[in-house]
């Protein structure tokens, strides 16, 4: 009799869909049409348009993706972030707004964040004012756009409540760009760490008492039995296990640590038990490792900023041409090959399921 499935891990993460909303809003501007592009991530006008519909928040960061390639915007998430009403935000600003010094605010943003997204886990650490941001069901691989727009809210909200331009010590990302556009820079106000393995920022600690000039005790217990009403009435968003697999995966392959048994540590669970519960939902590990390895080559590779010799190391090859070996059985052309024709339809003839059950078989 197979393993019961955990909740946890089964439901789907949703959003407010303010993200989704924005990236719309910013398609009609440009002239361009969206109907297409909502349809290749599972969603509707009507989702967009109602503003109590929830959606699925994996759709919203493809959704965010595909719209950047279509604007041509390469620092979407940052632009919609710096330009965007933070009211827009809904609920999630208001308890912020109304609290009483920073590190309260944040306190709360962490408790109340899956309001908002489901698919994000906010953790607010006082003592050192670091905010790490970590997806949950929903896959991290080299998303930029939707991690950038919330760094770079979480500093536009700082600045806003305290009414100062306060700057980050530092921040850090999990995801890789070769140089930091020079206008983040100078609008964050400090270094970003890229191909991290963790999303933080961290402010300065005379940040944390700072008393917010919009705080209303009264208004913010409102607010606050609010949400714990709607907290309780939500489900726990955990989303599929293969996610939270290929989530803890990705750190881990440029220093080849990305064994079942570690894996199955980082999630909690025995290497045993892992096994088991990908069995249930027919997969293995060695499939779903193979298969992200060359998602994520074709995703490093559309950036022209990640050289094939960074996207080797980042996949764990310790050379090129044992990577440039790996893809050409992936895809029937060499990585080069690929680049040079912009994501190439023409591959190999065989099944991307056979070719993926081929690599496994000749793995490193």
């Amino acid at each position: 009799m197979p393993a019961a499935r955990s909740p946890h891990l089964q439901a789907i993460p949703s959003a407010t869909g303010a993200i989704a909303r924005l990236v719309w809003a910013r398609l009609l501007e440009a002239g361009i049409e969206a109907d297409s592009l909502l349809s290749k991530v599972g969603l509707t006008v009507k989702q967009i348009q109602d503003r109590k519909a929830r959606l699925s928040a994996e759709s919203q960061i493809r959704f965010l993706e595909l719209g950047a390639e279509a604007l041509q915007d390469d620092a979407l998430g940052f632009h919609l972030a710096r330009d965007f009403d933070l009211r827009e935000i809904g609920l999630l600003y208001y308890v912020a707004a109304s609290s009483r010094t920073i590190a309260e605010a944040l306190s709360k943003a962490e408790r109340y964040c899956r309001l908002a997204n489901e698919g994000i886990s906010l953790r607010f650490a006082a003592k050192e004012m670091a905010i790490t941001l970590k997806y949950v069901g929903v896959k991290r691989r080299s998303d930029r756009h939707q991690m950038e727009f919330w760094l770079t809210s979480i500093v536009r909200m700082n600045r806003v409540l305290s009414n100062r331009r306060m700057a980050p010590n530092r921040i850090k990302v999990a995801h890789h760009r070769r140089t930091m556009p020079a206008e983040i820079r100078l609008f964050l106000g400090c270094r970003i760490e890229f191909g991290s393995d963790v999303d933080e920022i961290v402010l300065p600690r005379s940040a944390g008492p700072m008393p917010i000039e919009s705080a209303d005790n009264y208004l913010n217990d409102l607010l606050v039995t609010y949400c714990e009403e709607a907290l309780a009435h939500r489900k726990p968003g955990g989303g599929s296990l293969r996610a939270c697999v290929e989530n803890a995966i990705t750190p881990l392959l440029p220093h080849r640590e990305a064994r079942a048994e570690e894996i199955a540590r980082r999630l909690g669970m025995s290497h045993r038990t892992l096994v088991r519960r990908l069995a249930s939902e027919g997969l293995t590990f060695a499939g779903i490792f193979d298969e992200l390895k060359i998602d994520l080559a074709k995703s490093y590779l559309k950036k022209d900023e990640l050289s094939i010799s960074q996207t080797a190391w980042l996949l764990g090859y310790g050379e090129i041409s044992a990577f440039t070996r790996a893809f050409k059985r992936w895809t029937g052309v060499t990585p080069r090959q690929w680049r040079a024709d912009g994501n190439p339809k023409r591959t190999s003839d065989v099944p991307p399921r056979t070719r993926v059950a081929q690599a496994s078989s000749s793995r490193r």
